[in-house]
């Protein structure tokens, strides 16, 4: 009877030693490369989008303003100017991104152009005129269409909202309605009277309150990589910019 040795356990290795290995140098330098482009990323056109979003709320406060006060027409007129930009670089994809913007834009210029415009006197009908592009918004997200500018237009509105609850909280509605009925010449006083309320405890409480507020909405969305929430946080983030403007603007008159 012929024995066999039994097979030598030194040359016998398990299944798994035969996969092939993976060279931990290649694989740090595959997540070196993966996270630069992220930085990138992030730096390029996120920071972009960021900034004109920032600007772009300023714009109706500076620029609309003035026009809607004296040509409301026109104003209003030139919303149809804005859609018509906004569908021509919608229509190109390298420029796709800056239309939806735009048109997320539009619908602030449209909202402010009614109000300002035509119903001014009247501070209760400022957040529903202003929501008159929510319904189109929501739509369109749902359909995951268009979201860099329906982002912007509902970062700029919970921007302006947190600014009217405030108003209502200090009972500011007053001063609100007084100041668009007087001239220039009979609007300071009005200011002055509105600046000691924002002062006392109750108005610097709130004021604080609703700044943190205004600062978190702004900055969480910077954690994620999708261009409409950097533009919502950027619009966000201009409401406490113009806002300050405002109170300093009124402290000097």
């Amino acid at each position: 009877m012929i024995s066999y040795p039994p097979p030598s356990t030194s040359s016998y290795a398990p299944e798994s030693t035969f996969l092939p290995k993976v060279d931990s140098a290649v694989e740090s330098i595959s997540f070196a490369e993966a996270v630069e482009t992220k930085v990138i990323t992030i730096t390029g056109q996120h920071w972009r989008l960021f900034a004109v979003a920032v600007l772009l709320v300023s714009v109706p406060v500076f620029v609309q303003a003035p026009l809607v006060r004296s040509l409301p027409l026109i104003s209003l007129l030139a919303t149809v100017g804005l859609w018509a930009v906004s569908n021509r670089l919608s229509a190109q994809p390298k420029n796709q991104v800056w239309g939806d913007l735009l048109l997320g834009f539009t619908w602030t210029w449209l909202a402010g152009s009614l109000y300002w415009g035509w119903f001014r006197w009247e501070p209760y009908f400022h957040l529903p005129i202003e929501s008159i592009g929510l319904p189109f918004a929501v739509w369109g997200i749902s359909r995951n269409q268009g979201k860099v500018g329906h982002f912007f237009y509902l970062g700029s509105l919970l921007g302006t909202a947190i600014t009217d609850i405030y108003f209502y909280l200090v009972d500011l509605i007053p001063h609100w309605r007084k100041l668009m009925q007087v001239s220039e010449e009979l609007a300071r006083p009005i200011f002055h009277s509105a600046i000691a309320q924002v002062q006392t405890p109750w108005g610097t409480g709130w004021a604080l309150v609703l700044a943190i507020s205004l600062l978190s909405f702004s900055l969480f969305p910077l954690r994620s990589l999708k261009l409409h929430w950097w533009v919502f946080g950027g619009a966000v983030l201009s409401t406490i910019l113009v806002d300050g403007l405002f109170l300093v603007a009124a402290c000097i008159a």
